[in-house]
Order: C-alpha cells, then structure tokens, then sequence
C-alpha cells in the first residue's frame, strides 16, 4: 500500500491518468455528435426521396418505382421536395425524368411547310375522248374492231355497213355524170350528198371511174386512240350519226386526288404532286395542279384537285391507284414560330405547354396557354404565348402535367391549381403517416363491430 500511494504521489504518473481521463471523456461527447450528424443527415436524405405515383389514380403513393396496383400502369415520380423558384413550378428529378422519358427541345422559327398526302386515280383527259360515229345509215355487215381496249389509228377501217340509202345515192351520182354536160348542177348536187356523208374526193372518183354502185363500204377512223366503250354489234342497224365507239387518246392523263377541306386552304394551283403507283415501285411522277374543283363531294366530302401527266408510253392507264405527296407553303405566314404536335395539351377550349425554367438548380416546368395557327404534318405554327428560343417539354408531356395535377399546381384541367382530391379513408401504399395508421386501425375496427352486430 505504501508502495501504490507512492506511484500516484508521483506527478509524472497523475498527469498521465489526466490525459487518457480527458481523451475518453472527449470520445464519449463527440462521438455523440458525429452520431447525432449521421442520423441528421439520413433524415435529410429520407426527405428528399421521390415520391412515385399513378396517373390514372393519384391516391396512390410510394416511395419507389414500380406498379400501379390498381391498373398495373408504371408509376411517374411526384416532385421533388426542393421548393422551386416559381410557385407555379413543377420539380422533377433526373432520375424521374428519364423513368418518364421527358424530352425537351428549343423554340425556333422557320418557314412553315406542310407536307399533304394525297390518293386518288389515273382518268383519261377528257378533253382527247371522241366518239366515232356511223356517217351513213345501214346495217352492221363486219367489225375490225371487236372489244374495248384495242387500240385504234386514225384512217384505217373500223367497220363495214351495207346502206340501201347510199347504194340510191350511187345511183343519182352515176345518172347525174351521164348528163354532166346538160346539168352540171345536178352532177355537184350528187357529189355533195356523198360528200355529207364522209366521202372523200378519192372515193367519188372510184365511184365514177367503176360505173357501178357498192352496197357495202368501209368506215374509217377518225381519231387515234384506245377504245373505252364498243357500242354496235355485227347486225346492227345503226343511223346516221349514231356511236359507233368511244376512244381515247392516252398520250396524256389526268390523276385525280381527293383533297378534304382541311387541306384546302393550303392547295393552289400550280403547285407540284410527286405521286406513285404500284405498277411502277420506285418510280416517282410529278404533274402540276391545273384545276381544284369548286364543289365538295355531298358524299365524300371532299373535293377534286387534278394534274395532267404525259403518257407517251401509256405507262399510266385509267383507273390506276396514285399516292402523292403535295408539299405547301403558306407564303402568308413567312418566318413563324413552330414547335411539335407532342408538347401541346388539348382541353377543348385551351392549348397548352409547359415551359422549362432556365433559371432553375433542378428540372422545373411551369404551364403556359398558347395560341396555336395552322396544323403542319407533325407540328404546329404558334401566334402567341411562346418566344424564340424558349425550351419546352415535347416528350412526356402528359407525366409532367400529372405531376402538376398531383401537386396542386397550374395545370391542363386545373389552371387555377389547388389540391386533388384523393379518395377518403383509402390508405395508400408506402403512407407511414401516423394518421394513416389510425384510420386503417378504425376501418377494422368498424368492420368487426359490424360482424359482431351481424353476429
């Protein structure tokens, strides 16, 4: 014992015990603190996870992504509990971004240019479809020509007809030659009558140079072309003037396009088609537009817009499907602001977008109504509400104005914003509130009271 009180009476000895008493003394109150910090610090980061929710049924709420467990849809991220600079903002993660396959793009201007599909078919210009009429009276003794589609020169014979009116009229020109000398009048007035007839100079002369009077002659074509419609048959009697065939001459074509009234304002005439037709892949046709047809169709509700092609080799032929491609500029509109069909939101009345902030640390969007102008193929020209260079959301649209729904913030069908109403008494997946608890304690404690009343 004596030994022992010596050591601690030993200065050098005391301050060492001093010093380990100190060091854990200091471990036990920060350690303390570095602990308080972690769990600080987690708590932080707990609150600054994405909330996950359903579009088609806001009450539900998790706090990871997954599935609806209502409809199965995936869930979209709600916001991010960073307050935005805007009230009327949404925040959304990166992460939610991408899982909602948002895309944004630039406000610019450009010249609008719309691109109008069209169909329609191949017709005979109707300007080059005669008919070949029967200048004599009589009867059908032979056809050359036996069906439609046959093609058909001008002067060659096309039918024989046997005419007793033209066999008297033979009789007349060959007595009025024999009295030439004493009545040339009456030879004139005979060559006249054949001449009414069709008749050339040439064939009188043989007339006169044989003597005798024919009983069946030769009609001869008067146009080239395809024959549409063959309207006699061997044995016929036709009379004078009567049609024979219909024949078209197919060195030029029309195509005729449907146009509807959308499309209307945007067709003039001069523009170029550039058309296709599956008898000929790969092959383009272009025609400019030579007439718009003034009437709509009470029917089909559309009108016609033609273009006439030349058809040398007679490549096109009636009746032939035609898919073109109309290319419009509005000359009006010069230099407009353009943005895609997929950034506007519709809601009858109202079109809107959401706009991104630039000034924003996070992903913010805020909702903006627009004026929209005339539709292009895949995108809209802009009157009001947009400004060059502004960048706007046109992918995922409709995520981001469900998240805004949810938020209570400026929406599509919420523009003055506010809260949604989410269903009373329904406890939502992944809720850790404490009164979500006690109202899931209430519900099963009605529902026991009500079997044992039953009971």
């Amino acid at each position: 014992m004596m030994k022992i009180r010596k050591l601690i009476s030993n200065k050098y000895i005391r301050g060492i015990l001093l010093v380990l008493a100190g060091l854990l003394l200091g471990r036990l109150i920060f350690h303390r603190s570095y602990t308080e910090k972690i769990s600080q610090e987690q708590t932080a980061d707990e609150s600054k996870k994405t909330i996950w929710t359903c579009t088609m049924h806001p009450q539900i709420r998790m706090d990871h992504p997954g599935k609806c467990p209502i409809c199965g849809m995936d869930l979209i991220p709600l916001i991010h509990n960073t307050a935005p600079i805007n009230p009327a903002a949404v925040v959304m993660t990166e992460e939610g971004i991408k899982l909602a396959e948002v895309q944004t793009s630039i406000v610019t201007r450009q010249k609008p240019v719309k691109k109008i599909q069209l169909y329609g078919k191949i017709q005979a210009d109707e300007r080059l479809i005669q008919t070949q009429p029967a200048h004599i009276p009589g009867r059908i003794e032979k056809l050359f020509v036996n069906f439609t589609g046959e093609e058909v020169q001008q002067g060659h014979a096309i039918a024989q007809i046997y005419s007793p009116d033209l066999v008297t009229a033979q009789k007349e020109l060959l007595e009025a030659l024999k009295m030439k000398e004493m009545q040339p009048a009456l030879l004139d007035a005979a060559r006249g009558k054949m001449r009414q007839w069709k008749f050339t100079d040439n064939q009188i002369a043989d007339i006169e140079n044989s003597g005798t009077a024919k009983t069946v002659f030769d009609v001869y074509a008067t146009v080239s072309g395809i024959v549409l419609n063959k309207n006699v048959n061997v044995g016929d009697y036709v009379s004078q003037g009567a049609p024979l065939y219909e024949i078209a001459d197919l060195s030029n074509v029309w195509a005729l396009f449907d146009a509807y009234e959308s499309d209307l304002p945007w067709i003039r005439k001069g523009d170029r088609i550039a058309f296709s037709i599956q008898s000929q892949p790969g092959k383009e046709f272009t025609g400019t537009v030579s007439f718009i047809d003034p009437v709509i169709n009470p029917q089909t509700r559309v009108a016609a817009v033609r273009i006439e092609i030349p058809n040398k080799r007679n490549v096109l032929k009636p009746d032939m499907f035609a898919t073109g491609i109309l290319t419009a500029h509005l000359a009006t509109l010069g230099n407009s602001l353009v943005i895609p069909q997929t950034s506007v939101l519709w809601t009858g009345t109202r079109s809107v977008v959401y706009v991104k902030l630039a000034d924003a640390k996070e992903p913010s969007f805020v909702m903006r109504e627009i004026t929209l102008g005339p539709a292009l193929s895949n995108s809209f020209v802009v009157q009001d509400g947009l400004m060059e260079g502004e960048e706007i959301v046109t992918n995922g649209t409709f995520s981001v104005d469900a998240s805004a729904q949810l938020e209570g913030k400026p929406s599509m069908m919420n523009p003055e914003g506010g809260k949604t109403n989410t269903m009373p008494g329904m406890v939502m997946p992944g809720d850790s509130k404490p009164g979500t608890k006690t109202s899931l304690k209430g519900m099963d404690m009605s529902r026991d009271s009500t079997k044992t009343r039953m009971n």
